[in-house]
């Protein structure tokens, strides 16, 4: 009896913690079960993959995924099939759990999953989200033998639908350099340069770093576009505040001098944007590439909310600790 207690105890606590939206606590869960459980928890994870109830689905998928292994990459395939012939929400949520795990574990077979899932989706009407959070999770799994598949779905695959795939293929075709002039090229369009920044949100590669002052180039050579109203401009804005501070450690010291410039200005002029457009991420970005006179910018623009506000009022009280840059 303990022992059943101790399995639908740790089932219990999984569950709930996928529920809160908790990885960490539900990656610990996983973690903590070693060897001696391996065979008891699997056991469990397959009973919850039948349960009705789809958080529950989704916690085991992603137990399924931290566990990894040929076993789990067949059984998570297996089911993503089931999930996708339910045709209902619960469905949906399941699948994008599984894409993500499939993203994650790191093996050819989980790759060629992913690669018969494309195959499957390019030859119907896909869903702009199961579009995006594949070509997300196949960036993690980046190869060259991807790059038939993914050209063959994007010629099958309308815009906008399939802009994400396109963004993961000029990834995958292009050298760093290449995909520095064209982040640069004027007359590529923001859209496309933005859903490359949100693709690399899952990885920024280090040969890929030196993209990020070309990056910035580009936002300052919009700004007084991107600070005046919401648009396109904006946009790619917004994601490049993002993606920087995703990967923060990396990213921020790794600026040259000339482009850290660029990008506190850029953040100084969304941090002063009129209320409805002002940015919470560039608030955040001038407590890595501010001055301690920022300080007061911070404080002059400081939004109302007190949740949003306090963004700010951490941002200037950070930047006032420091010294000048």
């Amino acid at each position: 009896m303990a022992q059943e207690f101790e399995k639908e105890q740790w089932r219990s606590e999984l569950v709930d913690a996928f529920r809160w939206e908790d990885e960490e606590r539900a990656r610990h869960l996983v973690a903590t079960l070693g060897k001696a459980w391996s065979r008891e928890a699997r056991a469990t994870l397959e009973e919850m993959l039948e349960s009705p109830d789809g958080k529950v689905r989704q916690a085991a998928v992603f137990a399924l995924g931290e566990l990894g292994g040929p076993a789990s990459t067949r059984r998570l395939e297996q089911q993503l099939v089931v999930e996708e012939t339910r045709g209902d929400h619960d469905g949906s949520s399941v699948v994008q759990v599984i894409t993500q795990a499939l993203g994650q574990i790191k093996s050819a077979s989980a790759r060629a999953a992913l690669v018969r899932k494309l195959n499957r989706i390019a030859t119907g009407g896909p869903d702009q989200t199961d579009v995006n959070d594949l070509a997300y999770a196949l960036w993690n799994k980046r190869h060259p033998d991807l790059i038939p598949a993914v050209r063959g779905a994007v010629q099958r695959i309308a815009l906008p639908t399939s802009r994400a795939l396109h963004a993961l293929l000029r990834l995958l075709e292009s050298s760093p350099e290449e995909l520095s002039a064209w982040v640069e090229d004027r007359w590529v369009p923001l859209e496309d340069k933005t859903e490359v920044l949100t693709v690399l949100d899952e990885e920024v590669p280090t040969e890929l770093e030196s993209l990020i002052p070309s990056f910035i180039s580009m936002a300052r050579s919009i700004i007084d576009v991107a600070a005046t109203r919401a648009g396109a401009e904006n946009d790619f804005c917004e994601r490049l505040f993002t993606l920087l501070l995703l990967h923060r450690e990396r990213l921020f010291p790794a600026i040259p001098p000339e482009a850290r410039s660029a990008l506190r200005d850029v953040a100084r002029r969304m941090v002063a944007a009129p209320e409805a457009i002002r940015s919470i991420g560039a608030a955040v970005t001038l407590e890595y590439v501010g001055q301690r006179e920022d300080a007061k910018l911070l404080e002059a623009y400081r939004l109302q909310d007190d949740v949003l506000g306090k963004v700010f009022d951490d941002a200037a009280c950070a930047l006032r600790k420091t010294s000048t840059a």
